[in-house]
């Protein structure tokens, strides 16, 4: 039974509707005129709605955990310990965020398009949902604004305008580019993903103390050294990210848990190492086949190491199973390489070929040298 379908299960029930703390109104927007962006009007033409009629066995969201440990399609487990927040929380909010995959389309196709330009996964627009049910009307008891629920002083230190006359955290691009500036930054300092959905509802100052008073960096040793807001914030992320993709991911797991649990694409965001400088003019594009990097580097006139800082575990990747990498460059090199990729994989393949075929030969001089021994000591 796919991981999907037990999913759909769990959901299946639609119990009450969605609340999402101190943000009352109307569920969805009814048009984008707000968001400082202007979009085509969505038709639900060709979208497939899930069926919501089934009913869960007693076991049903076990079983959803059980199919992520061992048969899930990226080998993302869900923590024992989230299991039964995730469960109620499926339970109360599916129906209504099903719902939303179709009227917010637009809001996730933006924000997809900024956190790729940012190198960052697209899953954390999810954030969005949680924080604000994508409403950039959306005001905080305490004060924070915008679908992405700023405050003030960190919306201006992100460079927004904020005044009684002009507020731009309700502006969608504008307010997306600034939650993912400052996602970025917190993964930076912190290195895990849990832990930075925790530092953006509550402060970096309260997940440092977490840290002190849990004498770990780990997000389910030190959640309850965290304000119960926070805690649960991270909860109900992993919550969402299972309602809309089915299954966990990178931003759903601990450092360690990703990098025991997953590999090849979901893993070498956490190795690149470029600076806030050298990402302002970085491109991506997602490359699959017997890429070498050596051969780009050489093709692209790169230093090879510097290729691997910005594409860590590249060989690694495209040697697997999953062998598709969202390669980023610096401009300049990537227009290089868009003009001359058929080259560089034509030369890439002959290479791995040579390379077989040495290992075939050194095979055979092994064998041969193996026999031409025994047959020796036979003699003698």
């Amino acid at each position: 039974m796919s991981l999907r379908f037990l999913l759909l299960i769990a959901i299946g029930i639609g119990l009450s509707s969605i609340s999402f703390g101190n943000k009352p109104g109307s569920y969805g927007p009814t048009n984008f005129a707000d968001t400082g962006v202007s979009f085509m009007n969505s038709s639900n033409q060709g979208i497939i709605h899930p069926e919501r009629n089934n009913t869960p066995s007693e076991d049903g969201f076990k079983d959803l955990f059980i199919a992520t440990s061992i048969g899930g399609s990226n080998g993302a487990k869900l923590n024992p310990k989230a299991l039964s927040f995730v469960q109620d929380y499926i339970e109360k909010n599916g129906k209504e965020l099903q719902e939303m995959k179709d009227w917010g389309r637009p809001y996730f196709s933006l924000i997809n398009k900024i956190l790729t330009k940012y190198g960052l996964p697209t899953e954390l627009k999810y954030l969005a949902v949680i924080e604000s049910q994508l409403k950039p009307t959306s005001v905080s008891w305490a004060g924070a604004v915008g679908p992405w629920q700023l405050m003030p002083s960190t919306a201006r230190l992100l460079g927004l305008k904020v005044s009684h006359k002009h507020d731009e955290r309700m502006n969608y691009y504008k307010s997306t580019q600034a939650a993912a500036k400052y996602l970025r930054d917190l993964y930076n300092e912190f290195g895990d993903w849990l832990l930075v959905i925790a530092a953006y509802n509550g402060g970096t100052a309260h997940v440092y103390s977490a840290m002190r008073k849990s004498h770990s960096q780990n997000f389910w040793d030190l959640q309850y050294y965290l304000p119960a807001e926070s805690r649960n914030h991270v909860k109900k992320f992993i919550g969402t990210h299972y309602i809309f993709e089915g299954q966990g991911g990178v931003t759903t797991l601990t450092k360690d848990e990703a990098t025991k649990q997953l590999s090849g694409s979901s893993m070498y965001v956490f190795n690149r190492n470029i600076s806030k400088e050298e990402l302002k003019d970085t491109k991506t594009i997602s490359v699959s086949g017997k890429y070498c990097a050596d051969i780009i580097a050489k093709n692209i006139f790169m230093n090879l190491t510097a290729f691997n800082r910005y594409n860590p575990d590249f060989d690694k990747v495209m040697a697997s199973a999953n062998n598709t990498y969202d390669m980023k460059l610096p401009s300049d090199k990537m227009s290089m390489f868009i003009a001359n990729k058929y080259q560089i994989l034509n030369e890439s393949v002959q290479q791995l070929l040579n390379g077989d075929d040495l290992e075939k030969e050194d095979n055979n001089t092994s064998i041969a040298a193996t026999v031409a021994s025994v047959s020796t000591k036979e003699k003698k």
